[in-house]
């Protein structure tokens, strides 16, 4: 995983689907946190229900772009996370 984070991450230039939509953590950085704290076997389900969260950020955001303007980013000045539009 740090190879990954290290190395391979910065070359895509962006970030996860769900921490571009939502903010906080990367997908990267969650697995890294579940396994830490629960072990591979013991963190599967939450790992499995963060990348199918991510799938349907991406979604969201690739629909957003469809239809013009897109997701330029997320004001996290309240308690939710609101993704907001420019242009």
């Amino acid at each position: 995983m740090d190879m990954y984070q290290r190395w391979l991450s910065p070359l895509k230039g962006f970030r996860c689907a769900h921490a571009a939509l939502f903010g906080g953590e990367s997908c990267s950085a969650a697995v890294r946190r579940l396994v830490s704290e629960q072990g591979l076997l013991g963190g599967r389900g939450e790992i499995a229900a963060r990348f199918q969260t991510c799938r349907q950020a991406y979604g969201h955001l690739a629909a957003a772009r469809t239809a013009g303007g897109g997701v330029q980013g997320v004001c996290c000045c309240g308690p939710v996370p609101i993704p907001f539009r420019c242009g």
